[in-house]
């Protein structure tokens, strides 16, 4: 398995908010990421900053590329966009996080 980190970048007064709608997290859209291989997944912030940074594992990291192909997916970022810095697809601003230590 191979580990994914990214960060992202919630709204000012978000907080609650963000973890409601995750806490309410679609069936398809959890059923769509494991379908992809998609396991182990955590998103922690930074409450200072409001930084957002996810960790996943994945077999294959090439397969989240065909996550927006889906619709749901479409439907989700278009659902957090007004609440996180987004792109003009509605897609989550997202940058990719270098691995420079692990102790397994």
């Amino acid at each position: 398995m191979k580990k994914v980190a990214f960060k992202m970048q919630l709204h000012q007064g978000q907080v609650q908010e963000y973890q409601k709608r995750h806490d309410e997290l679609w069936p398809e859209l959890a059923d769509l990421l494991k379908s992809v291989g998609v396991e182990d997944y955590s998103i922690f912030l930074d409450e200072d900053t409001h930084a957002l940074f996810g960790v996943l594992k994945i077999e294959d990291p090439s397969r989240l590329d065909e996550l927006p192909k889906h619709a749901v997916m479409q439907k989700w970022w278009k659902y957090m966009g007004d609440i996180m810095d987004a792109n003009p697809d509605n897609s989550p601003v997202s940058v990719s996080l270098k691995e420079v230590f692990y102790l397994p």
